[in-house]
């Protein structure tokens, strides 16, 4: 038997599901990468601040590419894992040297407006496929990105 007998989904109904997640594997994964190279350019006076907070960002994205990539997995897919097929599917797109914080948080909180509209179009996906797991993953991403956008956007005012 396969996993989805076991979920009680069938592939048909999770297909458009584990494309979504796909789109978002490469968003996150394009995320990730520039959240690095954040941590690592940053500088000025809050570069104390910027460059702990840019770790905690990142730490928390490649938990998210893990988790998505074995829900992929779950539902009968198989995860993209190079970066040239990223390039292809991905909204987020590289940032290059950045070293200004302001400057960093506002592409930050560009790249979580695209995470956050994919999570809200998966989440509607997966509740038409009665995928609770899916749904209950994307509404802890949403939660928690809100509080950071929030957070973010504190800092720039």
């Amino acid at each position: 038997m396969k996993t989805l007998d076991y979920l009680q989904l069938d592939l048909k109904s999770t297909k458009k599901t584990v494309e979504g997640l796909q789109e978002l594997l490469a968003n996150l994964q394009l995320y990730y990468t520039n959240l690095r190279g954040f941590h690592w350019n940053v500088k000025g006076i809050e570069f104390f601040g910027a460059h702990a907070r840019f770790e905690e960002f990142y730490d928390d994205t490649a938990a998210k590419v893990d988790e998505v990539a074995e829900r992929i997995l779950m539902l009968g897919g198989v995860p993209a894992h190079n970066y040239s097929e990223y390039l292809k599917a991905t909204t987020i797109k590289e940032s290059g040297v950045v070293s200004n914080a302001k400057e960093i948080i506002r592409l930050i909180l560009d790249d979580m407006k695209v995470l956050i509209g994919l999570e809200r179009q998966l989440l509607e996906t997966a509740s038409e496929a009665n995928d609770e797991g899916t749904v209950a993953l994307m509404g802890d991403y949403i939660s928690g990105q809100e509080k950071n956008v929030w957070m973010l956007t504190a800092f720039l005012s």
